[in-house]
């Protein structure tokens, strides 16, 4: 069961989550990764994202899952971000657990 949400670090994201500022945002989030913290990751709703912020994202579950650590999305994710994971077949192919992380969908099974 993950912490509760007072127990994580806030991370807020930049407007440019692309190929072109995506060193800055590994960066902002890697460095609380890295701190052995549960992560909250607030998206500006005007973000400009790509592919390379989708690959970041996913990465860092697994290097926070392996550390015994979360990471959580402060809001679904929406415009330019679930695009991306819809125009990249993403959301098609969701676990529950990517659903519950990228949508804030729970899936009964």
């Amino acid at each position: 069961m993950p912490p509760l949400i007072d127990e994580y670090i806030l991370v807020e994201l930049p407007d440019k989550l692309n190929i072109r500022n995506i060193s800055n945002v590994y960066d902002l989030i890697y460095s609380e990764v890295n701190s052995n913290k549960s992560l909250l990751i607030s998206v500006p709703k005007s973000a400009d994202a790509d592919l390379s912020f989708i690959q970041l994202m996913e990465s860092a579950r697994i290097r926070a899952k392996t550390t015994g650590n979360h990471i959580v999305m402060a809001s679904p994710a929406e415009g330019s971000v679930l695009n991306v994971l819809e125009r990249g077949g993403f959301a098609e192919t969701f676990s529950p657990e990517d659903k519950k992380f990228w949508l804030h969908e729970e899936v009964i099974q």
